[in-house]
């Protein structure tokens, strides 16, 4: 628009002063003299020419209408380059772009005492760099490498500027903290198992390289289970190296992240059954910090433990954690099987998770084996447990080697370490629970059950065990293995029998773990005095079907319960939309 204006100004001043030359001519031709007027305005408008009046004369032709898009008649003399008008001066070319500085990272975290190098693109010339508070940090430039080296001095957080010959800045913000942690870079794990699965083995190495990292306090670290690839199961006294990715991070701190590589060994040791069950359930609700349980672990015997508390709301958040003592100057060797559950306000769920992952792991021994050497205190296990929150575990603990150990159950702030200070006397007050040690950890029962006959009644969690120490009877048998097995006979030579096994709840509702024939079968809550289908058999004319089942009362659940051997009444199967068992 602007430079075709300028042109059509420019076309319509050169043909009035075409017009103006040829009236002049024949004004000189006819011999008429020729005045000019004077003309003092007191600032004229800018015109591309002057105003002339000429005097009376013959008569010129007017000039061409502009409209009419003829050319004008060009004077013989050369014509003077007309000025344009103000407003229509050419456009100026656009200027070039400046590909702006860029810093790679964008930003700088740095520890205290550290360096980081970070890469600048697209400068121009001598490149600088000022630090808005020397105080935090240092800045220096390489110019030939492009480079930009942050030093941390002190915690806090500054800018860095940075410019080239240009005269182009970017500012890169720096902040100055301590890393949240250190990841270890390898440990060494020993577990059991016949052998050890997958699910074991990523669990444990993710354990493991969680108990290597040494965060700060306040932060918290992740390290997912579904990161970790472990392709087959553990043989005894095979070898496996795992590799854990960790993050550790908090508020204040630099994030950290590595990779732990785990070397996981599977220790050859042989199933140990208990000689005694050890149950910390009081005070089962907890208003203070101190010790909950204390017990001597003797070496070649093994026990059983059981703990069930609840943090309420409005206490502190608090953990739980299982250490071992040992008194003597030389090692000691311990394999412990553990089923861990919670933190969770649902007291009868985390009690059916517990049972459920120890008698897993029980089956397959599958364990961990820990060194825990001369005069030192190491911790077993750690459990969070927050307000408002159940947390529950079954342990099975086997000194292998070494002097008699002492074992203790903490509860503690959340925030404090596990370095495991100085015991206190055993925490008492609300109702009474059973705590103490109790001489038979595991049943084993023997039935038959004939076809024609009546109804084959087992019951679960019904007979009480006296404490050896002071404190309650152990009611329920939680804790308990209730191992039971069941020769079912047909005495029918004609025809089959369809028979099936119940649960039924008597103390009020009850989730269950049943471990029939190898095979895992749970039930969700359990109304009391219903009879729910946990597997169904056909027997053969004249033939029997021996079936094992192994069960534990569950913690948080009502005990007793019956496990009931009886014909097939129709009911939904187990693993059906309509039944609680799966």
């Amino acid at each position: 628009m602007g430079r075709g204006t300028s042109r059509t100004r420019i076309r319509r001043g050169a043909r009035t002063f075409g017009a103006f030359a040829l009236s002049l001519a024949l004004a000189a031709v006819s011999g008429a003299p020729l005045a000019t007027r004077a003309q003092t305005p007191p600032t004229p408008a800018p015109a591309p020419f002057p105003s002339v009046t000429p005097v009376p004369g013959p008569a010129a032709p007017p000039p061409p209408s502009p409209d009419a898009g003829a050319p004008a008649t060009p004077s013989p003399e050369p014509s003077p380059t007309p000025t344009p008008t103000p407003g229509a001066v050419p456009s100026a070319a656009p200027e070039a772009t400046q590909p702006p500085i860029i810093v790679d990272p964008p930003g700088s975290g740095v520890t205290p005492g550290g360096f980081q190098t970070l890469h600048l693109q697209q400068v121009a010339g001598t490149v600088t760099a000022t630090v808005a508070d020397p105080a935090i940090a240092a800045a220096t430039i390489d110019q030939n490498a492009r480079t930009l080296t942050i030093a941390g001095l002190a915690v806090g957080t500054t800018v860095v500027t940075v410019r080239d010959s240009r005269g182009l800045a970017r500012d890169v913000p720096v902040r100055v903290a301590y890393p949240a942690g250190t990841i270890a870079t390898s440990v060494s794990l020993r577990v059991t198992g016949r052998p050890a699965s997958p699910y074991f083995l990523r669990e444990q190495a993710v354990d493991a390289a969680i108990r290597g990292v040494r965060s700060r306090p306040g932060a918290s670290v992740v390290a997912p289970q579904d990161a970790v690839d472990v392709p087959a199961p553990l043989r005894v006294d095979d070898v496996t190296t795992v590799d854990v990715p960790v993050i550790v991070q908090g508020d204040g701190y630099i994030t950290a992240q590595g990779t732990t590589r785990v070397r996981i060994e599977n220790f050859a040791q042989p199933s140990v059954r208990p000689e005694y069950l050890l149950v910390s359930d009081y005070p089962e609700t907890l208003t203070e910090n101190g010790t909950l349980f204390g017990a001597e672990l003797t070496a070649k015997a093994a026990a059983r433990f059981l703990y069930f508390h609840y943090n309420p709301g409005g206490q502190p958040d608090r953990s739980i954690v299982l250490r071992v003592q040992n008194p003597s100057s030389q090692p000691a060797l311990v394999q412990f099987i553990a089923g861990q559950a919670g933190p969770d306000l649902n007291e009868m769920q985390v009690g059916h998770l517990a049972t459920q992952r120890f008698l897993v792991r029980l089956a397959q021994n599958e364990g961990t084996v820990v060194t825990v050497p001369g005069n030192t205190t190491a911790t077993l296990m750690t459990q969070a447990l927050p307000a408002q929150s159940v947390a529950s575990g079954l342990l099975q603990l086997h000194e292998i080697s070494g002097v008699p150990l002492h074992m203790s159950l903490v509860a503690q702030d959340a925030s404090a370490p596990d370095g495991g200070g100085p015991e206190t006397a055993l925490l008492s007050g609300g109702r009474p629970h059973a705590r103490g040690v109790y001489p038979i950890p595991e049943f084993y029962f023997d039935y038959n059950y004939d076809a024609q006959g009546p109804n084959l009644e087992v019951p679960i969690g019904q007979i009480p065990l006296p404490n050896l120490v002071q404190g309650q009877t152990l009611a329920g048998d939680y804790g308990v293995l209730q191992s039971v097995t069941i020769r079912m006979v047909n005495t029918d030579r004609r025809n089959a029998r369809q028979i099936a096994l119940y649960a039924n709840p008597r103390g009020g509702r009850a989730t269950g773990t049943f471990v029939i024939d190898r095979v895992l079968v749970q039930a969700h809550a359990m109304p009391a005095f219903g009879h729910f289908k946990l597997r169904q058999y056909t027997i053969a004319p004249g033939s029997f079907v021996r079936t094992e089942i192994v069960t534990m009362p569950e913690g948080g659940s009502s005990y007793p319960l019956r496990l009931v051997v009886a014909p097939d009444d129709g009911s939904p199967a187990p693993g059906t939309a309509d039944s609680v068992v799966y």
